[in-house]
């Protein structure tokens, strides 16, 4: 037997152990691949995670859940079920607001306030790419398929996004004040 035909018959030995579940990891990949560099765990650790920050905890339930932005007199807040988060400034509570919706209780963000609108921005980007391409991949489906890949795929960001970490909860400072000698 060749090394293709050898590969296929063991694919096809994993899905008759469990055909529901390689079909929803067989998706999940799929979307991960379509997405490329615009998945979201990718962009949390490209471009994130390569800058300065520090961790937050966000406190909310492993699940997806529906975080909105509002707008109170002392300023900006992300609600999450019943829970507040006060935010410095709408660009940070649109980064938050993707990692909330997800899940993922701790999150890493850029110290460098400057830096967090365009991260905001790509992040909503690809969350929102991701919500298509699964629309576009289950369109066929039933309701309840769709249901159980949007909660598969959730799962699946939440858990990469975990891998990748949030870091220390204070950034590292050069603390080199040392002056040049004339």
């Amino acid at each position: 037997m060749s090394a293709p035909e050898q590969k296929i018959t063991e694919i096809s030995k994993s899905e008759n152990k469990n055909p529901a579940r390689s079909s929803l990891a067989d998706k999940i990949v799929f979307l991960k691949n379509e997405a490329g560099g615009n998945w979201l765990p990718a962009i949390y650790q490209n471009k994130v995670r390569t800058l300065r920050t520090r961790s937050f905890r966000l406190d909310v339930p492993e699940k997806e859940n529906n975080a909105e932005i509002q707008y109170t007199l002392l300023g900006v807040e992300l609600k999450i079920g019943n829970q507040r988060i006060t935010c410095p400034d709408l660009a940070a509570a649109r980064f938050l607001q993707v990692f909330a919706r997800i899940g993922v209780s701790e999150v890493a963000i850029p110290y460098d306030i400057t830096k967090i609108s365009v991260l905001a921005d790509e992040l909503e980007s690809a969350w929102q790419r991701q919500l298509l391409f699964l629309e576009q991949s289950t369109e066929n489906a039933s309701p309840q398929a769709r249901s159980r890949l949007r909660s598969a795929l959730v799962k699946e960001l939440r858990r990469e996004i975990a891998e990748i970490g949030a870091g220390s909860l204070m950034p590292h400072f050069n603390q080199n004040t040392k002056q040049r000698k004339s």
